[in-house]
Protein backbone atom coordinates (compact mmCIF):
# COMPACT_ATOMS: atom_id res chain seq x y z
CA UNK A 1 0.00 0.00 0.00
CA UNK A 2 1.43 3.33 -1.22
CA UNK A 3 0.75 6.28 0.54
CA UNK A 4 -0.06 9.38 -1.16
CA UNK A 5 1.70 12.34 0.67
CA UNK A 6 1.69 15.19 -1.77
CA UNK A 7 -0.56 17.93 -1.26
CA UNK A 8 -3.44 18.66 -3.25
CA UNK A 9 -3.66 22.50 -2.98
CA UNK A 10 -0.79 24.50 -4.63
CA UNK A 11 0.08 27.29 -2.84
CA UNK A 12 1.24 30.41 -5.33
CA UNK A 13 3.17 33.57 -4.07
CA UNK A 14 1.05 36.75 -5.37
CA UNK A 15 2.16 40.76 -5.06
CA UNK A 16 -0.81 42.89 -4.97
CA UNK A 17 0.66 45.76 -7.01
CA UNK A 18 -2.32 47.40 -7.33
CA UNK A 19 -1.76 50.31 -5.05
CA UNK A 20 2.21 50.63 -5.80
CA UNK A 21 1.23 53.16 -8.89
CA UNK A 22 -0.30 55.57 -6.65
CA UNK A 23 1.91 55.04 -3.77
CA UNK A 24 5.04 56.13 -6.74
CA UNK A 25 2.85 59.46 -7.83
CA UNK A 26 2.67 60.60 -4.72
CA UNK A 27 6.79 60.03 -4.10
CA UNK A 28 7.43 61.61 -7.20
CA UNK A 29 5.16 64.92 -6.17
CA UNK A 30 6.88 64.72 -2.67
CA UNK A 31 10.54 64.83 -3.87
CA UNK A 32 9.67 67.35 -6.81
CA UNK A 33 8.35 69.80 -4.53
CA UNK A 34 11.05 69.39 -1.81
CA UNK A 35 13.84 69.52 -4.63
CA UNK A 36 12.72 72.92 -5.60
CA UNK A 37 12.22 74.01 -2.14
CA UNK A 38 15.93 73.17 -0.57
CA UNK A 39 18.25 74.88 -2.87
CA UNK A 40 16.50 77.64 -4.51
CA UNK A 41 19.29 79.73 -4.77
CA UNK A 42 22.33 77.74 -5.86
CA UNK A 43 24.48 80.39 -7.02
CA UNK A 44 25.20 83.15 -5.06
CA UNK A 45 25.65 86.65 -7.59
CA UNK A 46 26.22 90.03 -7.21
CA UNK A 47 24.21 91.82 -9.62
CA UNK A 48 24.56 95.73 -10.17
CA UNK A 49 21.75 98.39 -8.90
CA UNK A 50 21.45 101.08 -10.42
CA UNK A 51 21.23 104.04 -7.80
CA UNK A 52 21.73 107.06 -10.77
CA UNK A 53 21.78 107.07 -14.09
CA UNK A 54 25.29 108.79 -14.94
CA UNK A 55 27.30 105.39 -15.02
CA UNK A 56 30.24 105.71 -12.86
CA UNK A 57 34.18 105.39 -14.65
CA UNK A 58 35.64 102.52 -13.33
CA UNK A 59 39.35 101.16 -13.62
CA UNK A 60 39.36 97.87 -12.54
CA UNK A 61 42.99 96.68 -11.27
CA UNK A 62 44.03 93.47 -13.65
CA UNK A 63 45.68 90.83 -11.16
CA UNK A 64 48.15 88.41 -13.33
CA UNK A 65 49.29 85.06 -12.40
CA UNK A 66 51.89 83.25 -13.97
CA UNK A 67 52.27 79.26 -13.80
CA UNK A 68 55.63 79.60 -12.09
CA UNK A 69 53.60 81.87 -9.55
CA UNK A 70 55.04 85.27 -10.70
CA UNK A 71 52.47 87.72 -9.62
CA UNK A 72 51.52 91.20 -11.72
CA UNK A 73 49.43 94.01 -11.17
CA UNK A 74 48.68 96.80 -13.93
CA UNK A 75 51.67 94.46 -15.59
CA UNK A 76 53.87 95.89 -12.84
CA UNK A 77 56.00 92.33 -11.14
CA UNK A 78 54.93 92.72 -7.39
CA UNK A 79 56.02 89.82 -4.94
CA UNK A 80 53.22 87.74 -2.98
CA UNK A 81 53.98 89.86 0.22
CA UNK A 82 53.62 93.00 -1.21
CA UNK A 83 51.02 92.44 -3.62
CA UNK A 84 48.01 93.43 -1.47
CA UNK A 85 49.51 97.18 -0.44
CA UNK A 86 49.93 97.27 -4.73
CA UNK A 87 46.69 96.16 -5.49
CA UNK A 88 45.33 98.80 -2.53
CA UNK A 89 47.38 101.53 -3.83
CA UNK A 90 45.99 101.23 -7.24
CA UNK A 91 42.70 100.97 -6.18
CA UNK A 92 42.96 104.28 -3.70
CA UNK A 93 39.57 106.48 -4.10
CA UNK A 94 37.76 104.26 -5.81
CA UNK A 95 34.03 103.61 -4.64
CA UNK A 96 33.27 100.50 -6.05
CA UNK A 97 37.09 98.74 -6.73
CA UNK A 98 37.28 95.43 -9.06
CA UNK A 99 39.61 93.31 -9.78
CA UNK A 100 40.38 91.30 -12.69
CA UNK A 101 42.03 87.88 -12.55
CA UNK A 102 44.25 86.51 -14.65
CA UNK A 103 45.34 83.44 -13.74
CA UNK A 104 47.13 80.68 -15.34
CA UNK A 105 44.78 77.59 -15.80
CA UNK A 106 47.76 75.01 -14.26
CA UNK A 107 47.97 77.71 -11.01
CA UNK A 108 46.56 75.56 -8.31
CA UNK A 109 43.62 76.15 -6.02
CA UNK A 110 45.17 77.44 -3.33
CA UNK A 111 46.76 80.59 -5.31
CA UNK A 112 43.49 81.96 -6.55
CA UNK A 113 41.98 81.34 -3.13
CA UNK A 114 44.77 83.66 -1.58
CA UNK A 115 44.13 86.23 -4.26
CA UNK A 116 40.10 85.67 -3.07
CA UNK A 117 41.70 86.62 -0.03
CA UNK A 118 42.92 89.79 -0.28
CA UNK A 119 39.78 90.75 -2.14
CA UNK A 120 37.27 89.55 0.80
CA UNK A 121 39.79 90.94 3.21
CA UNK A 122 39.22 94.64 1.55
CA UNK A 123 35.92 94.15 0.14
CA UNK A 124 37.13 94.57 -3.40
CA UNK A 125 35.04 92.34 -6.09
CA UNK A 126 36.95 90.25 -7.99
CA UNK A 127 36.29 88.92 -11.87
CA UNK A 128 38.09 86.04 -13.08
CA UNK A 129 38.92 86.12 -16.56
CA UNK A 130 38.53 83.08 -19.11
CA UNK A 131 39.35 82.15 -22.61
CA UNK A 132 36.34 81.61 -24.40
CA UNK A 133 35.97 78.46 -26.47
CA UNK A 134 34.65 78.32 -30.06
Amino acid sequence: MALNLRRRNKMTGEVFVGSLNDIMFFLLLFFLITSTMATPNVLKLLLPNAKTSKPAVKHPVTISVTADMQYAVNNQEVVFDQLESAILAQLQGQEDPTAILKVDKSVQVQGLVDLLDIGARNKIKMVLATNTVK
